[in-house]
């Protein structure tokens, strides 16, 4: 079924065999975050309707974010927005945000997925877990199962959690990160791009 459907997180570890844990495993990696997305973001919170719907959400608060970060980083993967993910018709559907492996071929190819991000709906992060977990799965399934760490984050916009699928093991990472915490944030998700190219460096090398 499609990844939406998935509403409760027991269900997908109890479906794909998945262990359960908590713990402090992110680590906060430094970002030099630009001025002028700071006075922009700012400017946004202030004067801006940013979350009247989930496309404002995501457009004026998830993208930008994740979009900075990227652009360290766009070399090795790119940003995909609303892209089709499908493994098979039990777990298929559409992320809002996957970060992917850039193709040899250029930015239109889609290669293998290395994180992806869902909005929590209504701020239901609980909802919002059960489904991005199902898209984590799907992701390690298209990366050859087992070899690869597999990202995830759940956001409303102003909180962010992190998780991350090892093997049968997803670990969720203790802790809501807030907007307003902006280099916290932001060391935050470097961490888990920073993480996504050393696993892509050491496949390479391999």
């Amino acid at each position: 079924m499609g990844f939406s459907n998935y509403k409760d997180i027991g269900e997908v570890l109890q479906e794909f065999q998945i262990t359960y844990t908590e713990a402090n495993f992110m680590e906060e990696t430094e970002f030099s975050i630009p001025d002028y997305f700071r006075e922009d973001l700012v400017f946004m919170m202030r004067e801006a309707v940013v979350d009247n719907s989930e496309f404002a959400v995501c457009e004026n608060l998830i993208y930008p974010v994740l979009k900075e970060v990227w652009k360290s980083y766009y070399t090795k993967f790119v940003l995909w927005s609303h892209k089709s993910l499908t493994y098979d018709q039990n777990i298929c559907g559409f992320p809002e945000y996957i970060l992917a492996k850039r193709s040899p071929l250029g930015k239109f190819v889609f290669e293998k997925p290395y994180f992806l991000l869902v909005e929590a709906k209504q701020d239901k992060f609980d909802e919002g877990w059960a489904q991005c977990l199902a898209e984590m799965v799907a992701a390690q399934k298209l990366n050859n199962e087992l070899k690869v760490t597999i990202f995830g984050i759940v956001s409303n916009g102003k909180g962010w959690e992190f998780g991350k699928l090892e093997k049968r093991n997803f670990m969720h990472h203790q802790g809501l990160y807030a907007i307003q915490e902006i280099d916290r944030l932001f060391a935050m998700i470097n961490y888990v791009f920073q993480q996504c190219e050393v696993q892509l460096n050491e496949l390479v090398v391999a």
